[in-house]
């Protein structure tokens, strides 16, 4: 079992997390960057939520977790997918012996991961997200990391719950809407700059942080002028 402290520890965190944050999907990514923090041998992490039957990465420690989930969504299998249909860990030490899930070693494996753990988000009886950690180690995740991941996953979804009720008191539908749209225009930002500049999405993704920084503005709308400007010029 976690020991206690560390169960405090990460109640605290998370408490402080939710405090911070001025909108939903600046809690989420504060999540995901928390949980490669404090999970030993996590190298990246994502919040993967669904709504009506569509799942979507709503916040990532970096770019590369978000290339490996997509290709779970596009095939429609995966630890991340399994985890969320079954409410139960999924617990993956090395894909290179793993045989469910065709071509996710693969994918694993081009980005120098070995080890995944997949932990649902649950609120009330069900799973409404899974938090996804993804490791270059070939071991996978000890169990103390393992129980780790579930108290952080679990104090996640009730800091989730408290935040859908906080932000602009509207309901959980409308706010995982918000956050897939946010997602959605933030995915396509990148890939308009992986065009003009011809670089990979993480470079891409770098160079939209920054611009954010150097505006004071956030990422959603740096991303959303992007796209708007962008959409403009296809139309003249």
């Amino acid at each position: 079992m976690t020991e206690g402290p560390e169960r405090d520890d990460t109640a605290a965190e998370l408490a402080a997390l939710l405090l911070s944050t001025e909108s939903f999907d600046d809690l989420l990514r504060g999540v995901a960057e928390l949980s490669v923090q404090l999970v030993a041998g996590a190298s990246t992490a994502s919040i993967t939520l669904a709504e009506r039957g569509r799942v979507i990465t709503v916040a990532t420690a970096d770019p590369l977790a978000t290339q490996i989930d997509a290709h779970q969504y596009e095939r429609g299998t995966g630890p991340c997918l399994e985890a969320l249909r079954t409410a139960s860990v999924v617990h993956v030490a090395d894909v290179r012996r793993e045989r469910r899930w065709g071509g996710f070693d693969t994918v694993m494996l081009s980005h120098n991961m070995t080890s995944v753990l997949a932990v649902p988000l649950m609120v009330r009886d069900g799973a409404v997200g899974v938090l996804n950690l993804y490791s270059r180690a070939t071991t996978g995740f000890e169990e103390r990391d393992q129980q780790l991941a579930r108290v952080l996953a679990a104090h996640a979804a009730v800091a989730l719950t408290a935040a859908l009720r906080t932000y602009d008191q509207v309901s959980l539908t409308d706010n995982l809407r918000i956050a897939l749209s946010s997602r959605s225009v933030i995915d396509q930002a990148i890939g308009i700059v992986m065009g003009r500049e011809q670089c990979s999405a993480d470079q891409a993704f770098d160079v939209l942080r920054k611009v954010s920084q150097q505006r004071n503005t956030k990422l959603r709308h740096v991303a959303a002028e992007l796209v708007m400007a962008v959409a403009r010029t296809t139309e003249r």
